[in-house]
């Protein structure tokens, strides 16, 4: 292994339940200092507290990212309590379905929610990473990674807008992983499908069939557990992945191979 997580510190997204919450128990687990960002300020002191007693440290950050203004706050507060920021996860995903014909809000919010959000983090994390260190390095300065869906590769007419979206942010992982590169800054994404996510847990409360067919549609047979989607995206954050970047690794239990198109991307 090149190097560590320990000490190394983390912003994650969407950080109040789901993947992104998963994804911050992970890095706590391995002695990370962690910022768990999301809106849901209550769920966020309660995740908190359960986090103390682990080998890292967690703070928390309640705030409106799609507000320019909250992501340079959320910056602040990161620095604040732990000086430096290393690795930055984009965990939070909004899922909406929506008629093709008429919805032109929801692919509005799609695209500032799932992309714009998402490119304005990274400029600024970047920003820091970059001036934490000596410009022009060749070595590994910070890593950041983007979670997407599997249905940037599919066609569903009622999840054009959030598919869309997906797709601009896998070009946008793999743009900015050219981009950031000299730098020493690592850009990968994990694309996910049939793992409980928030919104998953919100679809199958709204419909009692979903669990069987997601379940049908997955060749492994069941729904994957959030904690094994943090596992990727703590992979690609950490020094074993090194030489890893610009890559959109698929979490899916081998459903988009199948390509069942009837059935919802989440």
């Amino acid at each position: 292994m090149a190097g560590t997580i320990a000490r190394k510190t983390v912003i994650v997204t969407g950080a109040a339940n789901g993947v992104g919450l998963a994804i911050a128990r992970r890095f706590v687990e391995s002695g990370a200092n962690v910022l768990l960002a999301d809106m849901d300020e209550d769920k966020l002191a309660e995740e908190v507290k359960l986090l103390a007693g682990l080998d890292g440290k967690a703070e928390s950050f309640a705030g409106d990212l799609r507000e320019k203004l909250t992501v340079n706050n959320l910056l602040a507060a990161t620095l604040d309590a732990f000086d430096t920021v290393d690795i930055l996860i984009n965990a939070s995903r909004q899922v909406m379905a929506g008629d093709p014909l008429g919805e032109q809000d929801c692919f509005e919010q799609m695209m500032h929610q799932n992309v714009t959000v998402n490119m304005r983090l990274c400029q600024a994390v970047a920003k820091r990473m970059i001036h934490q260190a000596e410009k022009g390095t060749t070595e590994e300065i910070g890593s950041i990674v983007n979670l997407s869906s599997v249905a940037a590769r599919q066609t569903q007419c009622d999840l054009v807008s959030y598919s869309v979206a997906s797709a601009a942010l896998n070009q946008l992982t793999r743009s900015l992983a050219v981009s950031f590169g000299p730098y020493g800054i690592r850009v990968n994404a994990v694309a996910l499908g049939s793992v409980m996510s928030g919104s998953l847990q919100n679809a199958l409360v709204l419909d009692d069939s979903l669990r069987d067919r997601v379940i049908d549609a997955t060749p492994l047979g069941r729904i994957g557990e959030a904690a094994e989607a943090a596992e990727a995206a703590f992979f690609l954050a950490s020094p074993d992945a090194s030489f890893i970047t610009g890559q959109i690794l698929v979490v899916d239990g081998g459903r988009s191979l199948l390509d069942r198109m009837d059935q919802l991307s989440h």
